[in-house]
């Protein structure tokens, strides 16, 4: 678990900003669940032979009730949970999102950490391929909006139960025709999660597993025109796509479409964000059943691919830095500052040195306006102040150049420097 200091926080807040934008343009609204939900939730949801839920969860019982509790290792579960439990559904269909932390005790790796972060999208009560395809396409608009290159698409269809079932059985027998070339972790899967075989990484196992049963050969036509659905809805969108028959995601609850976006850029770690559909995962944890679909992305992941692709991420800096060689200008300065902030500019002021004297030297303080970022530096300076004026200074265009402005008159200069932006 690591800690997220300035200046790198501000190139979460871009992103967290370019998707609350992004959002609200597809009608998409926040929803902010608990950290800590019932274990079972996620047993329940998640399936009781996942990874995350035999290896990964950090789970505990609350020393005063003796409840079993787990830090949520993924949000769906939670926001099925929270529109369950509060009815949500009654007038029909949600478009959701969330961001925020997720708990996982897996081995750290590059853009992995045991406390990460997800920023998701779920819409709950719709059934039509059109909405698959619409999150799909939010997902590839967010790319677009952050500048993201080489991020490819990959489709899935799991069917519905009975396909998944009959092509589970399938599964089993071919598999064990070729046990020898198992490693363990997919022999220990063989009869309880072999579709998660097919996910191997392991390089001598990859030709039995290309020679596998393909789910997509057990669906009927219901499932393949709805799979069809969403592939035409892309296409028509310019969206560039390719089936994967070994995509399964990670979850027990995904049924038909499922699709993950995914890099070379990252090694192993090449997915970026990933999601489907879970039609019966709401009837699943004691809600009544309706369809949904949604997608999760990893933020640390999406970060480290944009410093890969160097993509230029705006620094949040002030506007101005207010410059103040002496105490006894202190009170107009600060009366100055608070109102150019309530106009709406970025101020960052001048704080006396720790153990000094005074507010410090100029060149001190010009140091520090210079490394602060800003554009301008405004300078309260005594005899300035004594006729009324301010010294507005540029630290960047024309660096060095000044001028005496009005103490009066600095909401036209603050407007035009918003206009100017």
């Amino acid at each position: 678990m690591n800690d997220i200091l300035p200046p790198e926080s501000a190139r979460w807040e871009w992103l967290e900003s370019k998707v609350r934008t992004l959002m609200a343009r597809y009608a998409y609204r926040n929803i902010r669940t608990p950290i800590v939900e019932p274990t079972a939730l996620f047993v329940r949801g998640l399936g009781e032979v996942t990874d995350i839920v035999e290896k990964e969860m950090y789970s505990f019982e609350d020393r005063l009730n003796g409840e079993h509790l787990t830090l949520r290792p993924e949000a769906t579960a939670g926001v099925v949970r929270a529109v369950a439990e509060h009815s949500m559904l009654y007038d029909g269909g949600k478009r959701l999102y969330y961001m925020g932390p997720m708990f996982r005790h897996e081995r750290p790796q590059r853009g992995r950490y045991r406390q990460f972060h997800q920023i998701g999208a779920e819409a709950l009560g719709f059934p039509g391929a059109e909405v698959d395809a619409e999150l799909i396409l939010l997902a590839h608009s967010l790319w677009r909006e952050l500048g993201l290159q080489n991020v490819r698409l990959e489709l899935n269809s799991l069917g519905e139960p009975h396909e998944r079932k009959a092509h589970r059985a399938a599964l089993i027998s071919y598999l064990e025709q070729h046990v020898e070339v198992l490693d363990e972790e997919a022999r220990r899967r063989l009869h309880s999660n072999p579709l998660r075989i097919l996910d191997t990484k392991n390089p001598a196992m990859q030709a039995v597993v290309e020679a596998a049963p393909r789910l997509i050969d057990f669906l009927g036509p219901k499932s393949l025109a709805h799979f069809d659905a969403v592939k035409s809805i892309l296409s028509a969108n310019d969206v560039a796509w390719t089936v994967n028959p070994r995509l399964v995601r990670g979850m027990d609850y995904y049924n038909l479409t499922v699709f993950e976006f995914v890099t070379d850029q990252l090694g192993s770690q090449g997915t970026i964000c990933g999601g489907g559909r879970y039609d019966y995962l709401i009837e699943q944890i004691g809600g009544k059943a309706a369809p949904a679909v949604g997608w999760a992305l990893g933020v640390e992941r999406v970060l480290e691919l944009l410093k890969e692709q160097t993509s230029t991420v705006p620094a949040l800096v002030p506007d101005v830095y207010a410059v103040i060689p002496s105490v006894a200008a202190l009170p107009v300065a600060v009366t100055t500052i608070e109102r150019l902030r309530q106009l709406g500019l970025s101020v960052q002021m001048h704080a006396a040195p720790a153990g000094g004297e005074g507010m410090g030297s100029m060149k001190s303080q010009f140091k520090k306006a210079d490394g602060s970022g800003a554009q301008h530096a405004l300078v309260f300076g005594d005899d300035e102040l004594s006729r009324g004026m301010v010294v507005v200074k540029s630290l960047r265009d024309g660096v060095g150049a000044q001028s005496d402005h009005p103490l009066d008159s600095l909401a036209d200069w603050a407007s035009n420097l918003q206009s100017n932006r």
